[in-house]
């Protein structure tokens, strides 16, 4: 049998003293009042309790802002693909000029660099409140992710494919449609399901500020201090994601066996 040695253990117990360490450093760093903390979870508590029981009444009343954040979503997500596309090709090294590239990196890295939320109230400013201010908010975050992704997947695509089309005569645009398209469309595909989840999500951030929907619904419960109905519209916020998500992955499982079968 085997001696206990605490030496054995001397990488986890330095790591947790350091970490121990850098905790209580960031924590008085950042003026962490520890009873104010453990003072907050116990009102925390007590605001959980007030939502219970949701307001079931109130179940019809979500199902068209949970539609009009879904038709949001998926406005966002299909604008932002197709502008994205766009953006991917001129920012793709193996098809694209320099600068060309250079001016829709810079673009690309721009949009990510900017908060969803200050795009949003930027565009209400512009456009005034309602869904047009969010779909086309969604519609550049996702020339963010997107553009990154795809003009990343376009300059990992083998140049001898891009060679060959260029031999034989074709131009830029051919190259594009029929030798870069197919190429991308299944992570094309696969990317779009993932985003329309995150945008999914974004809707109900937006709708609270401005954009409409379920998340106008669930901020507006609150400052009336309807907590049963916040809930009740929190519940609906949970459905839809959780669904989405289910969605989402089925898709992307079908797409995966497609791929593996060709």
């Amino acid at each position: 049998m085997k001696q206990f040695s605490i030496k054995r253990y001397y990488p986890i117990i330095v790591g947790l003293i350091v970490f121990a360490a850098l905790s209580w450093g960031a924590a008085i760093s950042c003026q962490i009042e520890w009873t104010g903390l453990f003072e907050g979870i116990g009102k925390g508590m007590f605001f959980l309790k007030n939502l219970f029981p949701p307001d079931w009444e109130a179940f019809p009343e979500m199902l068209q802002p949970a539609l009009d954040s879904l038709i949001l979503a998926f406005l966002g997500t299909f604008f932002g693909t197709l502008m994205a596309v766009v953006f991917a090709v001129l920012g793709a090294a193996n098809i694209a000029h320099p600068i060309v590239r250079t001016i829709s990196r810079f673009l690309i890295g721009l949009e990510r660099s900017l908060p969803e939320l200050f795009i949003l109230l930027f565009l209400i400013a512009a456009f005034g409140l309602g869904s047009m201010p969010g779909i086309i908010c969604l519609s550049l975050g996702c020339i963010g992710m997107l553009g990154k992704l795809l003009a990343d997947a376009i300059e990992e695509i083998d140049s001898v494919l891009i060679q060959s089309l260029t031999a034989v005569g074709a131009n830029k645009l051919q190259i594009i449609v029929f030798g870069i398209f197919p190429e991308i469309l299944p992570k094309l595909l696969a990317y779009s399901l993932f985003r329309l989840e995150i945008n999914i999500r974004l809707s109900v951030i937006l709708g609270a500020v401005g954009a409409g929907g379920i998340g106008y619904e669930l901020d507006y419960a609150f400052s009336m201090l309807q907590y049963h109905r916040a809930f009740s519209a929190l519940l609906v916020v949970l459905v839809l994601i959780f669904g989405i998500e289910k969605l989402s992955a089925y898709l992307r499982n079908m797409l995966n066996i497609k791929a593996n079968l060709k």
